[in-house]
């Protein structure tokens, strides 16, 4: 009997050991990206967002979402027209997912934000300098500029702008014009 409870008090000091070596851990600066990234899982998604093109107001931005484009896809997101170079800023606060060029996009930043929502930048002239996976952005930070690369080119100079959530891309402009 003695034996056996020695057995299980050795094995409570070793799971309390562990458990405030992972309370420390948790908290030093190693872990910033994966602590921000359980917060933005946690967070409910947005009812407002700012317009992600400096200068713009959401009353000038036409709703293009789920207009045809093609003989077989929707357009999943809104465009907003500014002129070429015009700073995009980020929506949310979140964590830079993809900084990447190619496809329909071209030039393109994927943003994880609040409620495991991926915010699309797409058919930008640049990216902001330095801008790199595993940033952590807020509201107003630059991802890049306005531009018309991917299949925007030679149309005039525009952001497509696109939120999608677990189970696909919704309208955006509400929540802009909500802001």
């Amino acid at each position: 009997m003695r034996h056996r409870a020695g057995r299980w008090l050795r094995r409570l000091l070793v799971l309390a050991a562990l458990a405030l070596l992972a309370a420390w851990a948790w908290r030093q600066p190693f872990m910033a990206k994966p602590r921000l990234l359980w917060q933005l899982s946690r967070m409910p998604s947005p009812t407002s967002l700012p317009v992600p093109v400096e200068g713009v107001t959401a009353r000038r931005i036409a709703d293009t979402f789920g207009a045809p484009r093609g003989r077989d896809r929707r357009h999943e997101g809104i465009d907003i027209f500014a002129p070429r170079g015009t700073p995009v800023l980020s929506s949310t606060m979140g964590v830079v997912v993809a900084v990447r060029e190619g496809g329909l996009g071209g030039r393109q930043v994927w943003v994880l934000g609040p409620g495991r929502e991926r915010h699309y930048y797409a058919h930008l002239e640049d990216w902001a300098e330095g801008l790199d996976v595993g940033d952590r952005v807020m509201p107003g930070d630059r991802l890049g500029s306005v531009g018309d690369s991917g299949n925007a080119r030679g149309t005039p100079p525009h952001l497509h702008y696109g939120v999608y959530r677990p189970g696909g891309a919704y309208d955006p402009l509400p929540l802009l014009r909500a802001h």
